[in-house]
Protein backbone atom coordinates (compact mmCIF):
# COMPACT_ATOMS: atom_id res chain seq x y z
CA UNK A 1 0.00 0.00 0.00
CA UNK A 2 1.12 3.54 -0.53
CA UNK A 3 1.98 5.88 1.51
CA UNK A 4 1.07 9.62 2.01
CA UNK A 5 1.37 12.68 3.93
CA UNK A 6 -0.57 15.69 4.20
CA UNK A 7 0.48 18.50 6.08
CA UNK A 8 -2.36 21.01 7.16
CA UNK A 9 -4.71 22.48 10.13
CA UNK A 10 -7.38 20.55 11.47
CA UNK A 11 -11.10 21.26 11.09
CA UNK A 12 -13.08 20.46 13.99
CA UNK A 13 -16.02 20.47 11.75
CA UNK A 14 -14.33 17.14 9.86
CA UNK A 15 -15.06 18.87 6.62
CA UNK A 16 -11.57 20.15 5.31
CA UNK A 17 -8.40 20.17 6.20
CA UNK A 18 -6.53 17.26 7.41
CA UNK A 19 -10.27 15.27 8.30
CA UNK A 20 -10.44 16.16 4.59
CA UNK A 21 -7.35 14.88 3.41
CA UNK A 22 -7.49 11.62 5.44
CA UNK A 23 -11.09 10.37 3.86
CA UNK A 24 -9.85 11.24 0.43
CA UNK A 25 -6.37 9.26 1.14
CA UNK A 26 -9.09 6.30 2.17
CA UNK A 27 -11.43 6.81 -0.72
CA UNK A 28 -8.31 6.51 -2.90
CA UNK A 29 -6.59 3.09 -1.06
CA UNK A 30 -3.65 5.12 0.28
CA UNK A 31 -2.54 5.06 3.54
CA UNK A 32 -2.69 8.92 4.93
CA UNK A 33 -0.36 10.04 7.44
CA UNK A 34 -0.69 13.40 9.19
CA UNK A 35 1.18 16.54 10.20
CA UNK A 36 -1.32 19.17 11.90
CA UNK A 37 -0.33 23.22 12.17
CA UNK A 38 -3.10 24.64 13.32
CA UNK A 39 -6.16 23.70 14.88
CA UNK A 40 -9.56 25.29 14.32
CA UNK A 41 -12.58 25.41 16.32
CA UNK A 42 -14.85 25.39 13.24
CA UNK A 43 -18.18 24.01 11.48
CA UNK A 44 -19.86 24.50 8.22
CA UNK A 45 -21.49 28.13 9.44
CA UNK A 46 -17.30 29.65 10.13
CA UNK A 47 -14.56 29.03 12.27
CA UNK A 48 -14.53 30.84 15.66
CA UNK A 49 -11.20 29.82 17.06
CA UNK A 50 -7.69 29.00 15.91
CA UNK A 51 -4.69 27.78 17.64
CA UNK A 52 -1.19 27.52 15.97
CA UNK A 53 0.58 24.77 16.23
CA UNK A 54 4.36 24.93 17.60
CA UNK A 55 6.87 25.22 14.83
CA UNK A 56 8.88 22.82 16.92
CA UNK A 57 6.19 20.28 16.87
CA UNK A 58 5.14 20.50 13.54
CA UNK A 59 9.10 19.52 12.67
CA UNK A 60 8.61 16.74 15.18
CA UNK A 61 5.52 15.15 13.26
CA UNK A 62 6.83 15.64 10.02
CA UNK A 63 10.52 14.16 10.74
CA UNK A 64 8.93 11.54 12.95
CA UNK A 65 6.44 9.77 10.28
CA UNK A 66 9.47 10.25 7.38
CA UNK A 67 11.74 8.48 9.66
CA UNK A 68 9.43 5.29 10.04
CA UNK A 69 7.29 5.38 6.95
CA UNK A 70 8.34 4.63 2.90
CA UNK A 71 6.16 8.19 1.64
CA UNK A 72 5.66 8.45 -2.17
CA UNK A 73 3.63 12.11 -2.33
CA UNK A 74 3.36 14.57 0.20
CA UNK A 75 0.76 17.42 0.23
CA UNK A 76 0.92 20.67 2.07
CA UNK A 77 -2.49 22.91 2.88
CA UNK A 78 -2.50 25.44 5.28
CA UNK A 79 0.91 26.49 7.27
CA UNK A 80 -0.58 29.55 9.20
CA UNK A 81 2.67 31.53 9.66
CA UNK A 82 6.10 32.35 8.98
CA UNK A 83 7.67 30.15 11.70
CA UNK A 84 5.61 27.12 9.83
CA UNK A 85 6.37 27.87 6.46
CA UNK A 86 9.98 28.06 7.12
CA UNK A 87 10.39 25.05 9.23
CA UNK A 88 8.25 23.02 6.26
CA UNK A 89 10.60 24.63 3.46
CA UNK A 90 13.95 23.34 5.44
CA UNK A 91 12.48 19.65 5.57
CA UNK A 92 11.13 19.49 1.95
CA UNK A 93 14.27 21.10 0.21
CA UNK A 94 15.94 17.88 1.06
CA UNK A 95 13.41 15.28 -0.16
CA UNK A 96 12.89 13.58 -3.25
CA UNK A 97 9.37 13.05 -2.92
CA UNK A 98 6.60 14.85 -4.73
CA UNK A 99 5.15 17.61 -3.57
CA UNK A 100 1.57 19.34 -4.16
CA UNK A 101 1.14 22.70 -2.55
CA UNK A 102 -2.23 23.62 -1.97
CA UNK A 103 -1.14 27.62 -1.02
CA UNK A 104 -4.08 27.78 1.82
CA UNK A 105 -4.42 31.88 2.47
CA UNK A 106 -7.86 33.10 0.71
CA UNK A 107 -11.14 31.22 1.14
CA UNK A 108 -13.33 30.51 -1.97
CA UNK A 109 -15.39 33.37 -0.55
CA UNK A 110 -12.41 36.20 -0.71
CA UNK A 111 -11.36 36.27 3.10
CA UNK A 112 -7.68 36.50 3.49
CA UNK A 113 -6.23 33.87 6.12
CA UNK A 114 -2.47 34.89 5.85
CA UNK A 115 -0.72 37.93 6.67
CA UNK A 116 1.25 39.96 3.65
CA UNK A 117 4.77 38.78 4.75
CA UNK A 118 3.34 35.14 5.37
CA UNK A 119 2.06 35.21 1.70
CA UNK A 120 5.11 36.53 0.32
CA UNK A 121 6.56 33.58 2.59
CA UNK A 122 5.00 30.99 0.72
CA UNK A 123 6.30 31.59 -2.54
CA UNK A 124 9.45 29.92 -1.22
CA UNK A 125 7.94 26.69 -1.70
CA UNK A 126 7.44 27.24 -4.90
CA UNK A 127 10.55 25.57 -6.11
CA UNK A 128 10.42 22.61 -3.93
CA UNK A 129 6.99 21.77 -5.00
CA UNK A 130 5.74 19.89 -7.92
CA UNK A 131 2.54 21.44 -8.58
CA UNK A 132 0.53 24.05 -7.00
CA UNK A 133 -3.15 24.09 -6.73
CA UNK A 134 -4.54 28.06 -5.87
CA UNK A 135 -7.95 29.08 -5.79
CA UNK A 136 -8.85 32.11 -8.34
CA UNK A 137 -8.53 33.87 -6.03
CA UNK A 138 -4.66 33.17 -4.42
CA UNK A 139 -3.55 32.62 -8.11
CA UNK A 140 -4.54 36.29 -8.45
CA UNK A 141 -2.68 37.71 -5.40
CA UNK A 142 0.31 35.34 -6.05
CA UNK A 143 0.84 36.08 -9.88
CA UNK A 144 -0.60 39.86 -9.46
CA UNK A 145 -2.57 39.77 -12.44
CA UNK A 146 -6.84 40.79 -13.02
CA UNK A 147 -7.19 38.63 -15.82
CA UNK A 148 -5.42 35.01 -17.56
CA UNK A 149 -3.77 37.35 -20.66
CA UNK A 150 -1.18 36.39 -22.41
CA UNK A 151 1.28 38.24 -19.79
CA UNK A 152 -0.22 36.78 -16.79
CA UNK A 153 0.13 33.35 -18.21
CA UNK A 154 4.18 33.77 -18.54
CA UNK A 155 4.40 34.31 -15.55
CA UNK A 156 2.88 31.32 -14.10
CA UNK A 157 4.73 29.33 -16.99
CA UNK A 158 7.91 30.76 -15.44
CA UNK A 159 7.17 29.41 -12.33
CA UNK A 160 9.25 26.13 -10.65
CA UNK A 161 6.61 24.69 -10.56
CA UNK A 162 3.24 23.51 -12.45
CA UNK A 163 0.37 25.22 -11.46
CA UNK A 164 -3.56 24.03 -11.89
CA UNK A 165 -5.64 27.43 -10.84
CA UNK A 166 -8.88 25.87 -9.69
CA UNK A 167 -13.00 27.38 -8.83
CA UNK A 168 -13.01 29.28 -12.10
CA UNK A 169 -16.67 29.20 -13.79
CA UNK A 170 -17.55 29.66 -17.47
CA UNK A 171 -20.63 29.62 -19.51
CA UNK A 172 -20.73 27.29 -22.41
CA UNK A 173 -23.58 25.69 -24.21
CA UNK A 174 -26.01 27.61 -22.13
CA UNK A 175 -24.47 25.28 -19.08
CA UNK A 176 -22.47 26.86 -15.98
CA UNK A 177 -19.25 24.55 -16.20
CA UNK A 178 -17.08 24.54 -13.13
CA UNK A 179 -13.03 24.97 -14.45
CA UNK A 180 -9.82 24.29 -13.38
CA UNK A 181 -7.00 25.32 -15.79
CA UNK A 182 -3.42 23.60 -15.49
CA UNK A 183 0.13 25.21 -16.60
CA UNK A 184 2.72 22.67 -17.59
CA UNK A 185 5.75 23.17 -20.06
CA UNK A 186 4.12 25.92 -21.17
CA UNK A 187 0.94 24.83 -22.48
CA UNK A 188 -2.68 25.49 -20.92
CA UNK A 189 -5.22 22.46 -20.12
CA UNK A 190 -8.49 22.74 -18.92
CA UNK A 191 -10.93 20.67 -17.16
CA UNK A 192 -14.27 20.94 -16.44
CA UNK A 193 -17.47 19.48 -14.84
CA UNK A 194 -20.86 20.75 -14.59
CA UNK A 195 -21.35 23.62 -12.13
CA UNK A 196 -23.79 22.13 -9.32
CA UNK A 197 -25.75 24.76 -7.61
CA UNK A 198 -25.77 23.43 -4.00
CA UNK A 199 -23.82 25.01 -1.05
CA UNK A 200 -22.13 21.88 -0.06
CA UNK A 201 -18.75 22.41 -0.85
CA UNK A 202 -16.96 22.56 2.57
CA UNK A 203 -13.56 21.15 1.75
CA UNK A 204 -13.55 20.62 -1.94
CA UNK A 205 -9.91 22.63 -2.32
CA UNK A 206 -8.64 20.38 0.28
CA UNK A 207 -10.19 17.50 -1.35
CA UNK A 208 -9.21 18.10 -5.21
CA UNK A 209 -5.40 18.54 -3.70
CA UNK A 210 -5.29 15.62 -1.12
CA UNK A 211 -6.55 13.37 -4.59
CA UNK A 212 -4.16 14.68 -6.86
CA UNK A 213 -1.64 13.65 -4.04
CA UNK A 214 -3.09 10.28 -3.57
CA UNK A 215 -3.24 9.45 -7.39
CA UNK A 216 0.24 10.90 -7.85
CA UNK A 217 1.24 8.30 -5.23
CA UNK A 218 -0.13 5.81 -7.49
CA UNK A 219 1.60 6.58 -10.11
CA UNK A 220 -0.55 8.38 -12.42
CA UNK A 221 0.53 11.39 -14.47
CA UNK A 222 -0.14 14.87 -12.98
CA UNK A 223 -2.74 15.61 -15.99
CA UNK A 224 -4.49 11.72 -15.21
CA UNK A 225 -4.41 12.96 -11.47
CA UNK A 226 -6.36 16.41 -11.97
CA UNK A 227 -9.18 14.76 -14.29
CA UNK A 228 -9.83 11.65 -12.07
CA UNK A 229 -9.61 14.39 -8.61
CA UNK A 230 -12.10 16.98 -10.37
CA UNK A 231 -14.66 14.34 -11.44
CA UNK A 232 -13.93 12.78 -8.43
CA UNK A 233 -15.01 16.32 -6.64
CA UNK A 234 -17.98 16.59 -8.82
CA UNK A 235 -19.31 13.51 -7.37
CA UNK A 236 -18.43 14.30 -3.81
CA UNK A 237 -20.32 17.60 -3.88
CA UNK A 238 -23.70 15.92 -5.98
CA UNK A 239 -23.88 13.14 -3.54
CA UNK A 240 -22.83 15.70 -0.32
CA UNK A 241 -24.94 14.51 2.55
CA UNK A 242 -26.53 17.96 2.89
CA UNK A 243 -25.76 17.97 7.16
CA UNK A 244 -25.27 21.44 8.98
CA UNK A 245 -26.71 24.67 8.56
CA UNK A 246 -24.10 26.51 6.70
CA UNK A 247 -21.70 25.58 4.01
CA UNK A 248 -21.85 21.52 3.91
CA UNK A 249 -19.41 18.99 3.46
CA UNK A 250 -19.19 16.45 0.63
CA UNK A 251 -18.66 12.84 0.54
CA UNK A 252 -15.80 11.43 -0.04
CA UNK A 253 -16.68 7.53 -0.13
CA UNK A 254 -19.59 8.30 -2.30
CA UNK A 255 -17.58 10.59 -4.29
CA UNK A 256 -14.95 7.75 -5.32
CA UNK A 257 -17.71 5.19 -5.99
CA UNK A 258 -19.64 6.86 -8.37
CA UNK A 259 -16.17 7.75 -9.93
CA UNK A 260 -15.18 4.01 -10.52
CA UNK A 261 -18.88 2.82 -11.24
Amino acid sequence: MKTVLTIAGSDSSGGAGIQADLKTFEAFGVFGCSALTVLTAQNTKGVTNIQEVPASFVREQIQTVLDDFEISAIKIGMLFSNEIINTVREIIKDLDIPIIFDPVFISKAGSKLLNDDAVENLKTLFKYSTIITPNLYEAKALFNYDKLDEESIKKINNLPCKVVIKNDKVQKDEKLLSIDTLFEDKEKKVFYTKLIDTTNTHGTGCSFSSAITANIALGKSIEESIKISKDFIYYAVKNAPNIGHGMGPIAHKKGFECLTN
